[in-house]
């Protein structure tokens, strides 16, 4: 408290502008105050914000210059209630005790180190103490050793000088002998070989016989010099010629040819043929090994082998040209930079012919490792030979196999997606060919949905290798950015999505086409698998694509409600095929059984016929082949009596025949007439109305094409009376079991009555069976 007392008074406002003395006591306030805010934990912001917001005369501001400890608890005891009193009284001796324990810890901190530095200090006294006696010692010393030094020089003048003459005279003796003797020592040189040894000689000698080459002992011993010189150039021209050195020797001769004077132009032109030379041969046996009658190397192999060979040959051509003929500039460089790009160009296209082979394969971890290294050797050659761009075209060989190996991919998921869907059709005739029971339509979805995703998540994997982080080129802006989402998002995955769908669209196709062999399970099936995809894979493996490849790039994309609905549409039409080829299917056996008959000469019916009976086998093994893919659906209140109702000639016929000997030659054309005006006012049936993803209405459709197929060629004949009362019969036996398949029974009524009615209005002798009658013969059958 006391402490905060002594903070800023009403002179270190921001509006005074204080001079002279009274500016130095407001300064030493400040940094008082200063160090109370530090001892305090306080910051300049903190105490700012503090003033800025209270009245610095205010006596009840805890931290104001002018407070009143009576005038607080005065105006607390008025405003604040006893619960606050009692807390606000609980929070200050808190905080006492805290500053108490705080300012205990500060003077025992204080306290140790205050005898630490008087130990400290009395050390220092002690020890400087002694060295100020051994730096007398030590003057003394050196005075001794500077009188003894002079004495020593005065002695020694006269022999010093006398000595420098000597030896200067010794150096140039020798100097002489060395020239003297410098042809028979450079002849030894080349007749041992050392050649370096010899082109020192000669460089140290140089300047010498040129400077004193009009002495005749001095143009001799040049003569002699010139003469070897020539013949210890013509053996390092010999020996670079041959080549049958390194590159390092060569770039030695080069290097000694060139100390020795000669044209540096030819030699550049000389280096460059024969280190050509050497790397054709590097380049040959990779040929060789690409050819058709050995097996082609590990492609691991063969990149190790070309990157140790030429492209390590390349590095060392490169950097001996740069270091031995620096002085020819850029018309040099650019020499250099063409002989690496036509070299570099070769190298490159037998790597690509290797790595075309490579395609085939499955796995990508050994295409990617010699990828890698494919890359990574050529970074040297890239940062010696810029110009030649050998980096960039390696770069480009790599994405370009990294684009192949996404079609490869792709090409793989189509053709297991053509597999399962033989799969598919193997297992759907296999029971059927052997008489045994075939597999379940949900295992077979199950299976197709689970090998697909397998080998969707495989391929992956497989081309997630190429942007793992261990892989050189993976930090490239292509695999950063288009790789993973044109590439792999786009092209592989949304690809094959797409494919997938086009295949299975293939299937909807005309009869005749590839769909009229197509097995309805098959179509069902597929239907199915496009509407799973639609409702949840599509998108959970789009996100993981996303997860996995960190898709970057802001090129745009398939939204995965765009590939929903194309996959939903396909999974419509699928359906909506299916329906059509089991209607047909039972159309045709609808069909044959009435174009076949003599329904004039028919006997009185005792049976339902057999064909109505297999409709309806048939259309209930669709019923549950169908419900194991799909939901039931909704279907409308059914009535009590949908299967009591029997069907007889409708008023309309009864009134035919009941009137007919009256009517005049028009009678039948009124009764049509009739017929039709009836037909305005009954609801209109749309037989191929579109399927909804249930089990009610794939059957309401299948049934209504059926039906519908019935009436049409029920109008095609001529019906006598016992034909008609079979009809009557068979459409009673239809509606006593395909109503319970169809979404509302009325579909089922209208299209049957209309069948009987269409049979009445063809038949002489309209005489209906009695519906008791219709009723026993159909539960009998």
């Amino acid at each position: 408290m006391a402490a905060t007392a002594a903070g800023p008074g009403p002179a270190s406002g921001p509006g005074d502008s204080p001079e002279g003395p009274e500016a130095e006591a407001s300064e030493r306030r400040r940094k008082a105050h200063g160090m109370l805010k530090l001892y305090y934990g306080l910051s300049e912001g903190e105490a700012a914000g503090r003033s800025a917001g209270l009245d610095p005369l205010d006596p009840t501001d805890l931290n104001g210059a002018h407070f009143d400890p009576e005038v607080y608890l005065d105006k607390l005891r008025r405003e604040c209630p006893l619960a606050q009193l009692m807390d606000s009284e609980t929070d200050m001796v808190r905080q006492i005790r805290a500053l108490d324990s705080d300012m205990q810890t500060l003077v025992y901190e204080n306290y140790n180190k205050f005898i630490s530095a008087t130990d400290t200090i009395r050390k220092m006294k002690n020890d400087f103490r002694k060295m100020e006696d051994e730096m007398d010692r030590l003057a003394t010393n050196m005075a001794v050793i500077t009188d003894f030094s002079a004495r020593i020089s005065a002695t020694l003048q006269d022999r010093h000088e006398r000595i420098t003459k000597l030896a200067g005279v010794h150096a140039l003796l020798r100097k002489l002998q060395f020239l003297f003797e410098l042809p028979s020592r450079l002849t030894k040189c080349v007749e041992l070989g050392a050649y370096g040894q010899a082109v020192r000689y000669q460089g140290r000698a140089r300047a010498v016989l040129q400077q004193y080459q009009h002495l005749p002992s001095f143009r001799a011993i040049q003569d002699d010099c010139q003469v070897i010189t020539a013949r210890l150039a013509q053996q390092l021209r010999q020996r670079f010629r041959e080549g049958g050195s390194g590159a390092p020797e060569q770039a030695e001769c080069v290097e000694l040819l060139l100390a020795l004077g000669e044209p540096a132009e030819e030699l550049c032109e000389e280096f460059l043929a024969h280190a050509r030379g050497r790397l054709e041969e590097e380049l040959s046996s990779l040929e060789a090994e690409l050819g058709p009658s050995p097996p082609a190397p590990d492609v691991l192999e063969f990149t190790d082998r070309g990157g140790s060979g030429f492209v390590g040959g390349l590095c060392q051509v490169a950097a001996a040209f740069q270091e031995l003929f620096a002085a020819q500039g850029p018309a040099g460089a650019e020499k250099l930079a063409a002989f690496a790009r036509e070299l570099g160009g070769r190298y490159f296209a037998l790597v690509e012919r290797r790595l075309a082979q490579e395609q085939g394969g499955g796995d990508n971890s050994l295409l990617v490792r010699a990828l890698d290294r494919f890359h990574r050797r050529l970074r040297a050659p890239g940062a010696l030979l810029a110009a030649a761009g050998l980096a960039e075209a390696a770069t480009e060989i790599v994405e370009r196999v990294a684009r192949e190996r996404l079609g490869h991919h792709l090409q793989s998921l189509r053709a297991a997606f053509l597999g399962c869907l033989t799969d598919v059709r193997q297992a759907l005739a296999a029971p059927r060919l052997a008489g045994k029971e075939g597999p379940s339509l949900a295992d077979l979805l199950a299976n197709v949905a689970s090998s697909i995703l397998s080998h969707i998540k495989a391929s992956l994997a497989a081309v997630h290798l190429f942007t793992a982080k261990e892989v050189s080129f993976s930090n490239k802006p292509y695999f950063r950015g288009e790789f993973c989402s044109q590439g792999v998002r786009e092209g592989l995955i949304v690809g094959f999505i797409r494919s997938m769908c086009q295949t299975a669209q293939s299937f909807c196709d005309s009869p005749g086409e590839k769909g009229g062999a197509t097995p309805p399970a098959l179509l069902l099936l597929l239907s199915r698998l496009c509407l799973d995809y639609e409702t949840a894979t599509i998108s959970y493996i789009l996100t993981l694509t996303d997860e996995q490849f960190l898709v970057q790039d802001q090129s745009p994309v398939t939204p995965v409600s765009t590939l929903c609905a194309e996959a939903r549409e396909t999974a419509r039409r699928l359906l909506t095929h299916y329906v059509k080829v089991q209607g047909l299917v039972i159309s045709q056996m609808l069909r044959k059984s009435v174009e076949t008959r003599d329904w004039l000469s028919t006997l009185e019916p005792r049976n339902v016929r057999a064909v109505m009976k297999r409709v309806v086998e048939d259309t209930t093994a669709i019923d549950v082949q169908v419900g194991l893919l799909y939901e039931e659906g909704v279907r409308k209140a059914q009535s009590s009596d949908s299967s009591k109702r029997t069907f007889s000639v409708y008023s309309s016929s009864r009134q035919q025949g009941r009137y007919a000997p009256s009517y005049t030659p028009s009678a039948p054309m009124d009764t049509n007439l009739l017929s039709n005006i009836q037909k305005l006012f009954s609801e209109r049936i749309d037989v191929f109305s579109p399927v909804e993803f249930n089990k009610v209405s794939v059957l309401t459709g299948i049934i209504k094409i059926s039906l519908k197929t019935l009436l049409e060629c029920v109008r095609l004949r001529t019906f006598g009376r016992f034909g008609l009362q079979q009809v009557q019969v068979d459409c009673h036996f239809l509606q006593l079991y395909l109503w319970r398949f169809v979404a509302d029974e009325e579909l089922v009524h209208l299209l049957l009555d209309e069948v009987v009615a269409s049979a009445a209005l063809r038949c002489p002798d309209p005489v209906p069976m009695e519906p008791s009658v219709v009723e026993v013969i159909c539960e009998r059958g």
